[in-house]
């Protein structure tokens, strides 16, 4: 394939903070450029950050219906090859549905909808269209992460026994919410946020990064969530307690009250051979542990990593690696895959997170929420 891939995008406009996020990091790897855009709900306001964005006015949509029906239209060497969906969480299933339905890809900002209806909807529609799907979380995609994955599924850990991870943010200790921070009205808004406050904006990170690095499904928790902000009907705090596929335990502690905390993502991994230990605002270390051996500290481009973390290490060893590239990687890995597909080509099981992770995260706030109403009761995850 000799172009780039052609990304529309929904969401994401004048003053969005996500979809700034999103078309910085699909640059990175040059594999990717945007040439249309529906960036608002508001027409006038999607066409005016489309000009913004130097896109010719008539690849500026005013609603994402006509960007997909408009871009159906065009032939084939100019038409987008796929959609990157920044919406807040009401808005992403659908323009989900009807871009795969109309026979494009899609790259959705995490969770993947509002509801497990609708998460357990969208994967059947995905299966049925033979598209591909991204979820961007984001974490996943730092080196260290990788490495930590690898770790375990090289065996060099052995069978893991406990997990620790926790996702602290202080940024709504106070009503922001009240004073028009955009940011912060969605997300206590259950109509569009879902049912899960912190815990399906935070909370479904840490729920992933456990599976992803683990390899292990949870099984069952038994949740405490609290709701501290005057007002507000969603959970910004909570601790979970774990029960892994394999027997393992863990625990689970998020907040976006937790008063000084900004972006504090850190996870523990236990086996019986060794244990690691990834921190999110230190995340170009990795720190193992083993029985009989010193403590090791793996960096990007650094010595002895396995082939999963070297592929995503861009930088030399040394130099700083972070959310953005970690973002990058998700789109370098699907626009990899997309590649491929064009190209009648295939490859090896794809490392970014799919519709089955999406459902995955929202079994996990369904069943939070479930177990919370009764005393924390142990629900299972499915």
């Amino acid at each position: 394939m000799n172009r780039k891939l052609r990304m529309g995008m929904i969401g994401g406009g004048t003053g969005s903070f996500i979809g700034d996020v999103h078309r910085k990091a699909s640059g990175i790897d040059g594999m990717i450029e945007l040439v249309c855009g529906a960036f608002s709900s508001t027409a006038e306001k999607s066409i005016s950050s489309g000009k913004a964005l130097f896109l010719p006015e008539d690849r500026c949509y005013a609603s994402f219906e006509d960007m997909i029906l408009k871009e159906k239209e065009l032939p084939e060497g100019e038409r987008m090859d796929f959609v990157s969906i920044v919406t807040p969480n009401h808005m992403h299933f659908p323009p989900a549905k009807m871009a795969l339905e109309n026979g494009f890809h899609v790259v959705s900002d995490k969770p993947m909808t509002l509801t497990l209806d609708e998460a357990i909807e969208l994967e059947k529609i995905v299966e049925k269209t033979g598209k591909l799907f991204a979820l961007t979380h984001n974490y996943t995609g730092h080196p260290m992460v990788k490495q930590a994955k690898a770790l375990v599924d090289h065996g060099d850990i052995g069978n893991i026994r406990k997990v620790q991870v926790q996702y602290l943010q202080g940024w709504l200790s106070t009503a922001v919410e009240q004073t028009g921070q955009k940011q912060a009205s969605w997300r206590v808004d259950p109509k569009r946020s879902g049912i899960g406050g912190a815990l399906g904006d935070i909370g479904t990170h840490a729920e992933n990064l456990v599976e992803y690095i683990t390899g292990l499904k949870i099984d069952e928790l038994a949740a405490d969530l609290g709701v501290f902000g005057a007002g507000r009907t969603l959970d910004d705090d909570g601790n979970v307690l774990l029960r892994m596929e394999n027997g393992a335990k863990g625990t689970m502690s998020f907040s976006q009250i937790a008063l000084g905390e900004e972006n504090n993502l850190a996870i523990k991994v236990y086996g019986d051979k060794g244990s690691l230990e990834w921190h999110q605002e230190n995340p170009n270390q990795l720190i193992t542990h083993w029985l009989e051996e010193p403590v090791k500290i793996y960096t990007p481009n650094g010595n002895n990593l396995y082939d999963e973390a070297l592929s995503v290490s861009r930088i030399p060893a040394g130099h700083p690696e972070g959310y953005l590239e970690a973002f990058a990687t998700i789109y370098k890995n699907f626009a990899t895959h997309l590649m491929a597909v064009l190209n009648g080509e295939t490859i090896k099981k794809p490392d970014y997170p799919t519709a089955k992770d999406g459902v995955r995260g929202m079994q996990f706030i369904y069943a939070a929420v479930e177990s919370d109403k009764n005393n924390a009761a142990w629900e299972k995850v499915n």
